[in-house]
């Protein structure tokens, strides 16, 4: 009776053990997790004295949120400013910066903002642009789809990758493969555009239905509540605007970001730290555009970006000359007997590298004589041009997986449910939109400001040079206004004495006739 009674008990214990240690490991594993992400968060906090976020640096580092319109503001605005020569090499070209290259002047990528451990950080300005969390992951899923689309061309899924394989070798040109995140995104669904075609080959799956919604056309491609519930979705797309500007992307240059990612998807509550840092970044910038406000953030990115790297540009410009001419003095009064002149003058990566000046040519900007009105001028034939470009691409893709057409409109057949759950996903980003949207209100009330102050400054000019110029032409002619009063008084009295005169004779004449 004892045995039993001791074997019992000791039943119980082993019971209580096995269901106590998950919940111990599974505490201790949270609290690891907490002080990981709380020692990054630490770190990565964005602290000590502000500078002066307002004004542009020595290098622009343009941070591209897939799926919000920075490809435009790259091509429009930022080609139309600087020169091959200022770009640092590899922008969206396998996304890792080359140092190869110093002193260039302008960074763009989709790379996250651990990035900004390879660049001059006191010399650095940021700049970047937010999209409306569902919006962006509509586009992301229908870009992707897009892409994968026109590998259909091909008879089979082996040959369509042995295919762009061989392409990007050979061209050596940057291929939407190569860039982050579409080079795990478009593979993914490359793939299962294929397994659906196969299976409607052979069958398989039903005959496609009458449906007004796009977005859940099974037979055709994978559903959009689907892809949002991926796995994949989950690593890189939910979130992913906190996590590329908090810098920790799948792609990130810090070795400690995968663990600091896994803890916070493991314990979402913890994810309050990345937000935090994200927004505190967001703060530092120099600008934040806004995809929804369009032509309000095109208006304001050339005000706030494009006037300054214009500025910067023909200072530059002018320094570079004088330097480059005073070398050209040197050079000719201490002529070195060993080169002759065609070997005098250096590549610019060459001549920086070796320590000497880069000749005036390296550091012009890309149009002589811009301002800020041709360059928005600019900017919209631009746009509009790339608009038709990318809308017949999009429509030759989305014939090969017709009858699914996306659209805004075709949006609005997506059920609720499907949208209350990307907003669920999306909990970071949600709150960093809105964060993004306070910043850009206060850059409009800056620019305001900024604009009424340099009017009144420009009307106190001109007031100011109006009294210069009275007090001028008073010095010129000597006519002070109490000269002036007296003048007016001598010139009655003269006027009075010749009527005396006058009137004098006429009575004179009169008594002698």
């Amino acid at each position: 009776m004892a045995w039993t009674y001791r074997f019992a008990m000791l039943l119980v214990v082993l019971l209580l053990v096995s269901t106590l240690s998950p919940v111990s490991s599974n505490g201790n594993d949270y609290f690891h997790c907490e002080s990981i992400v709380r020692n990054w968060a630490d770190y990565s906090s964005e602290s000590g004295i502000r500078e002066d976020k307002s004004t542009l640096k020595d290098l622009l580092f343009f941070l591209h949120v897939p799926r919000t319109g920075g490809r435009t503001y790259f091509h429009c605005f930022l080609r139309k400013l600087y020169t091959s020569v200022q770009e640092c090499p590899r922008s969206y070209d396998k996304l890792r910066f080359d140092p190869s290259k110093p002193n260039c002047r302008l960074m763009v990528t989709h790379d996250d903002y651990s990035l900004m451990s390879k660049l001059p950080k006191d010399r650095t300005s940021v700049v970047t642009i937010l999209r409306n969390p569902i919006d962006r992951v509509f586009s992301t899923y229908e870009f992707s789809v897009e892409v994968a689309a026109r590998f259909l061309v091909h008879p089979n899924l082996t040959s369509a990758t042995q295919m762009s394989g061989r392409l990007r070798p050979k061209t050596r040109g940057v291929s939407t493969l190569d860039i982050w995140p579409w080079k795990y995104l478009v593979p993914w669904m490359r793939e299962d555009l294929f397994i659906r075609r196969d299976a409607r080959k052979l069958g398989k799956l039903r005959e496609l239905s009458e449906t007004h919604d796009p977005y859940n056309m099974e037979d055709m491609v994978m559903p959009l509540h689907k892809f949002i519930n991926d796995p994949l979705a989950h690593e890189i797309i939910h979130n992913g605007a906190t996590f590329q500007v908090a810098g920790l992307t799948n792609n990130s240059c810090l070795a400690e970001s995968h663990e600091v990612r896994h803890c916070v998807k493991k314990h979402p509550e913890l994810g309050h730290f990345v937000l935090d840092v994200a927004k505190g970044r967001l703060d530092h910038m120099l600008y934040i555009g806004l995809t929804e406000d369009h032509k309000k953030s095109a208006t304001m990115f050339a005000k706030m970006v494009g006037a300054q790297v214009l500025s910067q540009s023909e200072a530059l410009n002018s320094n570079m000359e004088w330097e480059v001419s005073n070398i050209t003095e040197l050079s000719s009064a201490f002529p070195d007997p060993e080169t002759d002149g065609s070997k005098q003058v250096q590549h610019s990566t060459n001549s920086q590298q070796a320590g000497k000046v880069p000749s005036s040519s390296d550091v012009v900007p890309a149009k002589e004589n811009m301002t800020v009105g041709k360059l928005m001028e600019a900017y919209e034939a631009c746009i509009s041009t790339l608009r038709k470009t990318q809308a017949n691409r999009r429509t030759m893709s989305l014939k090969r997986i017709a009858p699914a057409n996306f659209s805004k409109e075709a949006r609005l057949f997506v059920p609720e449910t499907v949208l209350q759950q990307i907003l669920s996903l999306n909990n970071l980003d949600v709150e960093l939109y809105k964060h993004a949207q306070e910043i850009f209100m206060q850059q409009q009330k800056h620019l305001t400001q900024t604009a009424q102050d340099n009017f009144m400054q420009h009307q106190g000019q001109l007031m100011a040079e109006g009294e210069q110029q009275k007090n001028m032409h008073g010095i010129s002619y000597g006519c002070s206004p109490w000269k002036i009063a007296l003048l007016a008084v001598a010139v009655v009295l003269v006027l009075v004495l010749v009527l005396l005169v006058v009137s004098t004779r006429r009575r004179t004449s009169k008594l002698k006739v």
